[in-house]
């Protein structure tokens, strides 16, 4: 994009919000809001959508403000804005984990059930590497991905500094390690009630003597990390080390389902398998699966990128996904449900034509769901969209 072209999109998106907003309200609502354009707010590029709504009802769009360029190392913040309004406007920005050179990123937020504390789980790495470096094991312990966990006890206006908590969830013969992207989980029920899930990723090592050095995508595996105690300390739960290259898990999201049960969602990154999407469930509070992942069919047509589940509440509720709805590139934003617990699912909306990218579900009260996501018309990363869909037009209703 054309510093000129940047300039008058950067223009047009921040005036559309404010004309819009002045015919909107919490009341009436909104269909959509845009937090986040690249090229302003002294950042190149925003990437990596994440968002909560906390017990207070407000709405909380987390993002990756990536200074230099587009890309996923260098000098990269986690940034913040608020929205008391359902997500129709926002709030100033504000600087969560300033990377100071280093990329700090992959937000996995979760309001913590028993407090109201909103817990900040999130991924660093030292912005001289890149991820092939670190997959590849040439890079120090220092340099390579680490875990931060922060939290707010004042509905996100302020933030506890970033507390490494690497050695409670990282293996030592792990490389690559990512949090989420996107929302987290609270448990609500049974045994683990209380209990805050992360869902994560990993890539492992070739084997001692392997002859695979070169190949480190064969060695990705999904993972969570949980807390019993609100983000004081942590624990690693189930580990997906199957590590055949056949399906990878990688990006992953979660939902409780209402029989108490962990849905986890995952993208399939260059796997052998036929199918971008894998799945798995946890009856023990995320602590080991039910099966190993296996690929999800009935979501084929998604693009090889990351997504977002949500649970909707109530014994009949829907479970949510949202992604890229073009198999073969990142555009066509959509949302689909699931009435059989993950099982299959059915497409219900597309939001848009235009280019797409990551994106994460939210409820925004009990009658309406968000979808903060990457989307743009001259680039997938152009602008971070708020849209607000009934949730009656989701489920058919």
């Amino acid at each position: 994009m054309t510093i000129l072209s940047r300039t008058l999109l950067v223009a047009a998106v921040l005036a559309a919000p404010i004309t819009f907003a002045a015919h909107a309200s919490a009341r009436s609502g909104c269909t959509s809001s845009v937090p986040y354009v690249s090229g302003a707010g002294g950042y190149d590029t925003y990437r990596i959508p994440a968002t909560v709504t906390t017990d207070r009802g407000t709405v909380l769009a987390f993002a990756e403000g990536r200074h230099n360029d587009a890309g996923d190392t260098g000098n990269i913040d986690v940034v913040l804005r608020r929205s008391t309004d359902g997500g129709c406007t926002w709030g100033p920005l504000s600087v969560v984990a300033a990377g100071d050179g280093d990329t700090r990123g992959n937000p996995a937020p979760v309001i913590d059930p028993r407090t109201g504390a909103i817990v900040l789980v999130t991924s660093y790495n030292s912005g001289a590497v890149t991820e092939g470096q670190i997959m590849r094991g040439e890079v120090t312990a220092e340099q390579s991905r680490r875990v931060f966990v922060q939290r707010s006890w004042d509905d996100g206006r302020t933030f506890t500094l970033p507390r490494d908590i690497t050695g409670e969830v990282k293996l030592p013969s792990w490389r690559w390690y990512a949090t989420g992207p996107g929302h987290a989980v609270a448990l609500t029920r049974g045994a683990h009630a209380g209990r805050l899930v992360i869902p994560a990723n990993h890539s492992a090592a070739p084997s001692a003597g392997s002859s695979d050095t070169g190949q480190e995508a064969k060695y990705y595996g999904g993972h969570d990390l949980y807390s019993d105690d609100g983000g004081e300390t942590w624990r690693l739960g189930f580990v997906d080390s199957t590590y055949d290259g056949v399906d990878n898990a990688n990006e992953s999201s979660a939902a409780e389902l209402p029989d108490g049960r962990l849905y986890f969602s995952s993208r399939d990154q260059l796997g052998t398998s036929a199918g971008n999407r894998l799945d798995t469930y946890s009856s023990d509070g995320g602590e080991t699966l039910d099966r190993p992942y296996a690929v999800q069919h009935t979501l084929d047509d998604v693009s090889v990128v990351e997504g977002s589940v949500l649970q909707l509440p109530g014994t009949g509720g829907a479970l949510l996904f949202s992604a890229p709805s073009v198999p073969n590139v990142r555009q066509g934003m959509a949302i689909w449900r699931s009435g059989d617990a993950g099982a299959t699912f059915v497409k219900a909306i597309v939001l848009s034509p235009q280019r797409a990218g990551y994106s994460d579900l939210v409820r925004v009260g009990t009658d309406t769901v968000g979808v903060l996501y990457e989307t743009g018309v001259t680039g997938t990363y152009d602008t971070i969209e708020f849209r607000r869909v009934g949730v009656a037009e989701l489920s058919g209703g």
